[in-house]
């Protein structure tokens, strides 16, 4: 569904009867043409799996900084135990400590702390691995040519189906379909200065799933490589490029997106 009118809210306030007006006004000089997705295919399912593993990794980085917090201030024999680690191993440590009932109190109780917190870490990671399972597969029966294309991992791919929905007659065209990842151009001139950004708008997840096959292609892809070290030659800065690249890529993955929603 669209969002109500931002203006008409800020001068009208929110109400039910005034966001049901603003719907049939929108709706009749026809400013909101946008179409909600069905969710109803595999690609809700791959939503669904994505919304975990996002929640399983911002717990596991909360817990792992607890971790490291309780560490800088436990006794001196269990920091010495934990410094240096890193972030793989700390919570294997922490999760395999031994607290001991009969000693110092406060030694007891970090240990127990850590313990638990580590175990936490650990489970998470478990949790983490059945999703990316899971994930997998669903993305292998939907989308196994965008899969196929260089830089388009499960991530990446799961954000782009994720944006797009499963219901394809939402995306008119390739420039629709540019403009919901944010990677359409937008005029930005100025004087004598022509040029276009990219718009700022759309998808975030989508739009950063672009840049992370952007910048992988720019790391390891020869093609991208000798790419932009010709535009770097005519002035083109290393965010104008990639801005460029990602407009490339959104025209490149959309066939692929539309045959598997």
């Amino acid at each position: 569904m669209d969002r109500p009118d931002r203006q008409e809210r800020r001068r009208k306030g929110k109400t039910d009867t005034v966001d049901a007006i603003e719907a049939a006004r929108a709706a009749q000089g026809q400013r909101q043409l946008g179409a909600a997705k069905t969710k109803d295919g595999n690609v809700e399912a791959i939503l669904a799996l994505v919304v975990a593993k996002r929640s399983a990794r911002g717990t596991k980085i909360k817990t792992l900084n607890q971790v490291r917090h309780l560490g800088f201030t436990a006794p001196e024999e269990i920091r010495q135990s934990l410094q240096g680690l890193s972030r793989r191993t700390v919570a294997k440590k922490a999760a395999g400590m031994r607290p001991n009932p009969d000693g110092d109190p406060v030694a007891y109780a970090t240990k127990t702390a850590l313990r638990t917190l580590g175990r936490q870490v650990l489970e998470l990671d478990a949790e983490r691995k059945e999703l990316d399972r899971l994930l997998a597969r669903f993305l292998a029966e939907t989308a196994p040519g965008l899969l196929g294309l260089y830089g388009v991992g499960k991530d990446s791919a799961a954000a782009l189906l994720v944006a797009a929905g499963d219901n394809p007659d939402r995306l008119r065209s390739e420039a629709a379909w540019a403009r919901l990842c944010g990677v359409s151009p937008i005029e930005a001139s100025s004087g004598k200065v022509v040029r276009h950004w990219l718009n700022p708008g759309g998808n975030r997840q989508a739009n950063a799933a672009l840049w992370h096959i952007a910048v992988t292609r720019m790391s390891s892809d020869r093609r991208t490589i000798d790419y932009v070290e010709r535009r770097s030659n005519e002035g083109l800065t290393k965010k104008d490029i990639i801005r460029v690249l990602k407009r490339y890529i959104s025209r490149q993955v959309y066939p692929y997106v539309i045959a598997a929603v």
